[in-house]
């Protein structure tokens, strides 16, 4: 990732760059005090996310934003603040602004906080990939027939050994809302926020809403968790299995694979995993676009 810092304190801006350097979390392109001057560097060189403090003399952060979004920078930001006044901060929220470094700074902090942001832009990215390669959809590449959504994703969870999980109808709902959002704009809600679509559309309200989205999470966990357990029974079997070569390290951390086949193969109990459900669907979104446009994949001995 490509970083660039705003503030007006010359020792907090080279703490920053050291802390981003020395943690190998990217690469700082530039720093500046704030001002016109800034505004026209960030616009210029275009980093992924601006690191930038919020009072600042003159032009302060909330305004630099503005500006900036103004004159067509889609980065994220980044605030750096000693300030908790409820009100300011609400109006960071209403600039886009996700992320608060505290003042004074603290290098564990600013890594989390970077390494989640950064993820963050890798998923919007590819939400953005899934957007384009919607332009696409409808027909094959051979003009035939429009393929259906649903037996696109449903293929893949058949290979992935899960068509039959109960949180296999929830996936294919999301994934029909994720292309639903792409199409009609160029964000797509928070996935706690899809699990409360995805819901209502079933029909829930009130205080079923609540509880029919939070099982549906755990639905897609324990679905997501089936499908890790079977690629790495694949494994277990043999490495080459084409599902698993393209499966295991596209959609999982293979160092949680690795653990389930060694469990698997000395006939010992499996250790507990972290689920990763957003990178599931996030790749499934993707998966499906690729299969719809008629994209390469494996193909079965």
């Amino acid at each position: 990732m490509r970083y660039f810092i705003v503030d007006d304190d010359r020792a907090s801006r080279a703490m920053l760059k050291q802390i981003i350097i020395e943690g190998g979390i990217g690469m700082v392109i530039g720093d500046e005090s704030g001002g016109s001057s800034t505004i026209q560097s960030v616009i210029t060189l275009r980093p992924d996310i601006v690191l930038i403090d919020l009072l600042m003399p003159g032009m302060d952060g909330l305004e630099t934003i503005e500006r900036l979004q103004e004159l067509g920078y889609t980065g994220q930001f980044i605030m750096i603040s000693q300030v908790n006044n409820k009100e300011m901060v609400g109006q960071a929220y209403q600039h886009g602004i996700e992320f608060f470094i505290h003042k004074p700074i603290n290098r564990v902090e600013v890594q989390s906080v970077l390494r989640k942001t950064a993820e963050q832009a890798k998923l919007k990215q590819s939400l953005l990939t899934i957007q384009q390669s919607l332009s696409h959809l409808g027909t094959n590449q051979g003009g035939g027939k429009p393929i259906s959504l649903r037996g696109t994703v449903l293929s893949v969870l058949k290979d992935m050994g899960i068509a039959g999980e109960a949180g296999s109808e929830d996936l294919i709902l999301l994934v029909e809302l994720i292309a639903a959002h792409s199409e009609s704009t160029a964000s797509v809600p928070p996935l706690k926020e899809l699990y409360k679509q995805a819901a209502r559309q079933k029909g829930y309200e009130g205080d079923g809403l609540h509880k029919e989205s939070k099982a549906m999470e755990q639905r897609i966990r324990r679905a997501v968790l089936a499908a890790m357990e079977h690629i790495a029974s694949l494994a277990v079997l043999d490495y080459t299995i084409p599902e698993f070569e393209y499966y295991g390290p596209r959609y999982f951390d293979l160092q949680d694979i690795r653990a389930l086949v060694t469990a698997m193969e000395g006939n010992h109990p499996l250790p507990k995993i972290k689920v990763n459900s957003k990178k599931f669907i996030q790749v499934l979104c993707i998966e499906t676009m690729e299969k719809r446009s008629g994209a390469h994949r494996f193909e079965k001995i």
